[in-house]
């Protein structure tokens, strides 16, 4: 990576109410994530923050967004040192999960990120220092772990937090 600065674009796009609907927050919160390369992702808010029929439960919230965004840097960093060390990855699966709830200043913000990676390997599995120091290379690595104040935890071989 260089040191200049990336861009990195999302047009979020949401499609008005009636207007007495709106002031009695009776409207829906589902919108549209577009991107730059043309795929467009349903999403609205939890459930768990506003509730059904205001919410759509089928579509992608930015909390799970942010989790799964956490989970996805992580996981590309960690093929990339798994390969330059010799692992030869052949699955990898990550059952990430986050906590959110009310800091020190009761503000409600996302606590804890928990990352679970699940990995298989093609050839003979590598030690589980060598697992291990590629994670913690990955966590070190990961831009998204870097730029948010909550705590990201990686559990490596046999579930223990790196």
């Amino acid at each position: 990576m260089t040191d200049s600065v990336h861009r990195y674009s999302a047009c979020v796009q949401w499609q008005g109410a009636d207007p007495k609907a709106f002031r009695q927050h009776r409207y829906s919160r589902a919108h549209h994530w577009h991107f730059d390369g043309g795929l467009s992702v349903p999403a609205s808010s939890s459930p768990q923050i506003v509730r059904l029929p205001w919410s759509d439960a089928h579509a992608v919230d930015p909390e799970e967004a942010f989790v799964a965004s956490l989970s996805s840097c992580h996981m590309l960093f960690f093929l990339d040192f798994a390969a330059r060390g010799g692992g030869v990855v052949e699955r990898y699966r990550d059952e990430a999960w986050g906590e959110m709830g009310a800091d020190e200043l009761r503000r409600v913000r996302m606590l804890r990120v928990r990352l679970q990676p699940q990995v298989s390997w093609t050839e003979a599995e590598p030690t589980a220092s060598d697992v291990t120091r590629w994670h913690h290379q990955a966590h070190e690595a990961c831009f998204l772990a870097n730029s948010v104040r909550c705590v990201v935890e990686v559990c490596g071989p046999g579930g223990a937090l790196i």
